[in-house]
C-alpha cells in the first residue's frame, strides 16, 4: 500500500467516526466533517489508483523496449 492509498484509507476511516459521532451528539458542523473527510479519502483512493496504473504503464514501456 503506499501513501496515498494510506492517506486515503486514514481519511475514511477518520470522517466515518467523526459523522458518526455527529451524528450521535446532534452535531451537524462535526457531522458534515466527516463526509467531507471522507470525500478526501476517495480523493485520495483515486489518485493512488491512477499512480498505481501510471506505474504499471511504465514498467510495460520498460518491457517492451529493454528487448534487444
Amino acid at each position: 500500500m503506499d501513501r496515498e492509498h494510506a492517506k486515503g484509507l486514514m481519511d475514511n476511516l477518520v470522517g466515518k467516526t467523526k459523522e458518526a459521532a455527529g451524528h450521535a451528539t446532534g452535531n451537524k458542523k462535526l457531522e458534515i466533517e466527516g463526509k467531507v473527510q471522507q470525500a478526501e479519502g476517495a480523493i485520495h483512493a483515486v489518485a493512488g489508483d491512477a499512480k498505481d496504473a501510471a506505474r504499471g504503464i511504465v514498467d510495460r514501456v520498460k518491457t517492451h523496449t529493454d528487448k534487444p
